[in-house]
């Protein structure tokens, strides 16, 4: 694996135009290998365009460099535009989840078990005044403090509304409870310093409890 010095300082679009100015590659011989866009690697090089994870699994196994510096020259790009801060949620999950198997950050062997086993806990704790508590006083420090836009942000934003509505009932309410509880607190199958994957997780706790609200909601009719 290629090491540049101070790569996470390095725009994506930079640190991938040096690596393959090293292998003496144009965009149109990457295309080929790789099997990306041309179009796609020239919007990716000019800053044009935010690289998904897939790209980057890519970019990782035909220019020969980690997916973590690759991540990480990512995430500086984001932070330093906030505007262009979107986490990849909006991405399929299953691009993820196969870039997942890349990395050595974490345990590859998480399931969807894993996450319903911890949000069947927060559903428990979220029926207690402590819980519900640390709902309503958190949930807005924590989106704050990972200042995220996007798709997933809106859905956690919508269910928080929920939760706090009279009219949802208790059981949606200890529902939505887990879900919200579950990215408060951080106790993550996959921890969330791994940004922007490091979320993912969350991400997949509100799916599942989505996905559990419209099955009530079908059994109510």
């Amino acid at each position: 694996m290629t090491k540049i010095e101070d790569s996470a300082d390095l725009h994506i679009g930079e640190l991938i135009k040096e690596l393959m100015k090293k292998r003496s590659l144009t965009m149109r011989k990457l295309s080929e290998m790789s099997g990306m866009d041309i179009a796609t690697i020239s919007r990716i090089v000019s800053g044009k365009q935010e690289p998904k994870l897939s790209h980057l699994k890519l970019f990782s196994n035909h220019l020969e460099i980690s997916i973590e510096e690759l991540v990480g020259s990512s995430d500086h790009n984001k932070s330093n535009d906030k505007n262009d801060n979107h986490l990849a949620y909006d991405q399929s999950i299953e691009n993820i989840l196969e870039t997942l198997g890349t990395s050595q950050f974490y345990d590859t062997n998480f399931t969807n078990s894993d996450i319903e086993m911890e949000l069947s806990k927060y559903e428990q704790y979220a029926q207690t005044e402590e819980g519900d508590r640390l709902i309503k006083h958190d949930f807005n420090n924590k989106i704050n403090q990972i200042n995220a836009i996007g798709p997933f942000i809106q859905q956690l934003k919508k269910l928080y509304t929920r939760y706090c509505d009279d009219k949802t009932s208790i059981t949606d309410r200890f529902l939505i409870g887990s879900a919200l509880l579950y990215f408060i607190l951080s106790a993550d199958v996959i921890p969330d310093y791994v940004f922007p994957i490091g979320y993912l997780d969350d991400a997949i706790a509100v799916q599942l409890v989505l996905s559990r609200l419209k099955k009530l909601g079908e059994k109510s009719l």
